[in-house]
């Protein structure tokens, strides 16, 4: 079994305790911090301020990660797609975007191998529920992008696989982490949520500055929990009702997930029943064009029917936006995480 003691995911005082516990200095233990989340760290030799002392210790005695990157893909349109393995076997995948020629980075990680929600248009689904990651699982993900291409991540979406608030604990530790050791601003971080009510709750109590967005996808009840089976122990009243107190205690505007779906949720009559849902809410709504894979039957509505939905829900007062889609030729897109590689393929 291995014992090294891992560094990605540490905190300064950690890495401070492990320096002194074998006859370092401690101020070395910054050194490691910076090179750890602050630079894009491959390999403990390019820890060239360290003496080769201190980087032979580091060698014999830690390692970097306890995930390790299996595959990656990138997409015609840039966007970049990894495979993880967790030291189980089990796999995780994490996404990388760039829109619009900006310098924002966007990673789309995940909290679980595997989900247990179970909804119907959801390739992630169609898996099940592997395990939650523990926080430094999470943490390393961020670790590995920056490490394999050399870029900052600036913004962080937990939209991968699993549900976040069903891994609270390890959300939550994980999001301190890239605050204060990544330096990636609260602003700059959004938790989706399949609409967890108790945790969404949780979340008002601990002053959460991230943004909370909800994967609502149905104007009603009743085709809601057809469409996602959580509705039906947590209802659309409820939810909705939990969400205006939840803006009201922290102040913070919620984002509305809405994916389009030919002939199921995409009418004018859904896009009437949506904005009076939501005319109280403290929103923005996010329109996400479905992505088809081969796990489901869904199809992606036409331009038309998208832009008359949007355009009333304009009309309502909300600002909306249209998802670009990312990746969906290497299926990276929303709702296509699904490691299609297994445990067997990885180990050959």
């Amino acid at each position: 079994m291995d014992t090294k003691f891992i560094l990605a995911g540490k905190s300064l005082s950690d890495l401070e305790k492990f320096m002194i516990d074998n006859n370092q200095s401690k101020f070395r233990a910054k050194q490691v911090f910076n090179w750890l989340y602050l630079k894009s760290l491959k390999d403990i030799n390019d820890m060239t301020d360290l003496p080769l002392s201190t980087r032979e210790l580091l060698k014999e005695k830690t390692s970097l990660c306890s995930i390790t990157l299996k595959d990656k893909q990138i997409s015609k349109d840039g966007t970049m797609k990894f495979l993880f393995e967790l030291k189980d076997g089990n796999l995780a995948e994490a996404v990388l975007m760039r829109f619009d020629n900006r310098a924002n980075l966007t990673a789309c990680i995940s909290t679980q191998a595997g989900c247990a929600m179970g909804c119907s248009f959801c390739a992630t689904a169609k898996l099940g529920f592997k395990r939650d990651l523990d926080s430094e699982e999470i943490i390393q993900q961020i670790f590995l992008i920056q490490s394999e291409t050399g870029l900052k991540v600036t913004n962080i979406v937990y939209m991968g696989q699993g549900e976040p608030l069903l891994n609270f604990d390890n959300l939550i530790s994980s999001i301190k982490i890239f605050r204060e050791q990544f330096q990636v601003g609260a602003r700059r971080i959004t938790v989706s949520t399949c609409g967890i009510i108790p945790k969404i709750k949780e979340l008002a109590k601990l002053d959460f500055q991230s943004t909370l967005a909800i994967s609502l996808h149905a104007p009603n009840q009743e085709k809601r929990q057809k469409l996602m089976p959580v509705a039906k122990k947590y209802k659309f009243d409820e939810l909705i009702q939990t969400l205006q107190e939840y803006t009201q205690t922290t102040g913070r505007r919620v984002t509305v997930e809405y994916v389009l779906m030919k002939d199921i949720n995409d009418s004018v009559a859904d896009a009437k029943e949506l904005a009076i849902a939501i005319s109280k809410l403290k929103s923005n709504v996010n329109l996400i064009i479905y992505n088809q894979n081969e796990k489901s039957n869904f199809k992606k509505p036409n331009k038309d029917t998208i832009q008359k939905f949007k355009y009333i829900l304009e009309a309502s007062g909300k600002k909306v936006t249209i998802r670009l889609e990312r990746g969906a030729d290497i299926d990276a897109a929303c709702g296509q995480l699904s490691s299609k590689y297994t445990k067997t393929d990885v180990h050959g």
